[in-house]
């Protein structure tokens, strides 16, 4: 069958100017509202926990004084980075290979030069690339419709090609994150999308399944999309990084005020990253200030003294074990967290732990990408238990009570490497949750207009992206 080359693309070209425009549109809103979250937010603790004014105060100062060189380097000394142009097949190896789950996305259109501005343009994380891998199998097996694929001059199996396009009943023509060149690429390439051309959209993303490294180096859209493509639609946080004589307190701001989960470092007047402090580093980092007076006096107080956790039990967002594990990861996606209590019943017994970083077993485990489309959250973690050494941090729900000291959700937090710590009732019941952002910003306070001080209006528009 031929193709309308031409006519493919000018569909195409519609609808990523129709995206264009929309998110354009909702740019700015979407920047203030988050920098307001913020200040919202650090009000809140602010006023909740009760630290003597002239304790915070020399806390404050000492971390002014103490420059972002003195923090450890990154395990090995060097910081892993992605370059933008390599396929997201490639990204996910070097990710698996390192075994971490975020780098710094380098430009490749500029090499030679000193201004991070242009060296850098964003982080990426295994998280955002199976996001994108779900969401376009998704998209393809949408497009298998032949009806829908009509609707735009093709026949079933160019519109399975596509990946991305989905028309029809689903809703709006949409393209996630592929380039024009990568779908033309798709169309005239003719790849394997005819074997299944006659099944229903299920059985197409079944296939795509069974043997996702194959799919996602070798097949079409997956081979010819780069990191760079999909950067802005599914970048979970702004690109802000510091010099190597800044203050550990702007660092610490960062990581906790302005909910950032990384902070890339900078030698002043070069432009490769020296080191990239992590939320959980930091807090690995206050567990051993234990010994020491400020930190033993903050540490000591319950929790419910510092008023933790920040939110109230109607805020914390959960997901039932019988809901789709799609529903799940979209449900972080979309409020921008980390991770979910499983609980069942009206009364949010928790009964597990998910996190983002869970999303990665869709893809280690190819029976579990097979059929995530009916998959439920307690059956996911089933099949984690059962087949994963890291089964105890993956599944099993990590709490505390309201008596519960700082300085133990510290040291559980550091101890077991996780991000969150789900404060509980006396029947198990979710009443909150306390993350690293939350016990960094136990120990910092923001001084009068420090953020346009050291930061400035650039940095306002990062953060706001």
């Amino acid at each position: 069958m031929l193709y309308d080359h031409k006519a493919v693309h000018k569909v195409i070209q519609k609808i990523m100017l129709k995206k264009i425009k929309i998110v354009m549109a909702g740019a700015q809103a979407t920047r203030n509202s988050r920098i307001d979250s913020c200040e919202a937010y650090f009000e809140k603790v602010q006023s909740r926990k009760k630290i003597p004014q002239s304790l915070q105060d020399t806390l404050t100062s000492a971390f002014a004084r103490i420059p972002v060189s003195s923090f450890p380097d990154v395990p090995g000394g060097k910081v892993i980075e992605i370059p933008a142009d390599i396929p997201i097949g490639e990204a996910v190896k070097v990710l698996s290979d390192y075994n971490i789950l975020a780098a710094p996305v380098r430009n490749t259109d500029a090499e030679n030069t000193k201004d991070w501005r242009q060296s850098y343009l964003g982080i990426i994380d295994y998280s955002a690339v199976v996001l994108w891998v779900i969401e376009t199998a998704g998209h393809a097996a949408a497009a298998l419709s032949a009806s829908s694929a009509a609707a735009v001059g093709l026949g079933a199996g160019a519109a399975g090609t596509l990946g991305a396009l989905a028309v029809g009943s689903t809703g709006p023509v949409a393209v996630a994150g592929l380039t024009v060149a990568a779908i033309g690429a798709a169309v005239a390439g003719g790849v394997a999308a005819d074997k299944v051309m006659a099944k229903d959209a299920p059985t197409a993303v079944d296939i795509l399944g069974e043997d996702f490294y194959k799919v996602i180096l070798e097949e079409e859209p997956f081979k010819s999309t780069t990191v760079r493509s999909i950067l802005n639609s599914y970048r979970w946080a702004p690109f802000v990084p510091v010099a190597t004589d800044s203050s550990m307190l702007s660092i610490l701001l960062l990581l906790s005020k302005y909910r950032l989960r990384n902070v890339p470092v900078i030698e002043s007047g070069e432009s490769h990253i020296k080191n990239f402090i992590t939320q959980s580093a930091v807090v690995q980092g206050l567990e051993k200030c234990r010994g020491r007076d400020w930190f033993d006096c903050i540490s000591a107080n319950p929790i419910s003294e510092m008023g933790l956790p920040f939110m109230t039990p109607d805020e914390v967002i959960s997901v039932q074990g019988d809901e789709l594990i799609l529903q799940a990861f979209e449900k972080m996606k979309d409020n921008e967290i980390g991770g979910l209590p499983v609980i069942e019943g009206p009364r949010k017994k928790i009964i597990g732990n998910l996190s983002i970083r869970d999303i990665r077993f869709l893809l280690l485990k190819p029976e579990l990408f097979t059929s995530f489309r009916q998959l439920t959250v307690k059956n996911f973690m089933n099949t984690i238990a059962s087949a994963t050494q890291d089964a105890g941090r993956t599944v099993t729900p990590i709490t505390c009570k309201p008596d519960t000291s700082l300085g133990n959700v510290i040291h559980t937090l550091a101890l077991k490497s996780v991000h969150r710590i789900y404060v509980v009732s006396g029947e198990n019941e979710v009443t909150g949750v306390i993350t690293l952002r939350d016990v960094i910003s136990c120990f910092v306070s923001e001084p009068p207009n420090y953020f346009d001080n050291y930061f400035g209006v650039a940095a306002h528009e990062m953060l706001g992206h």
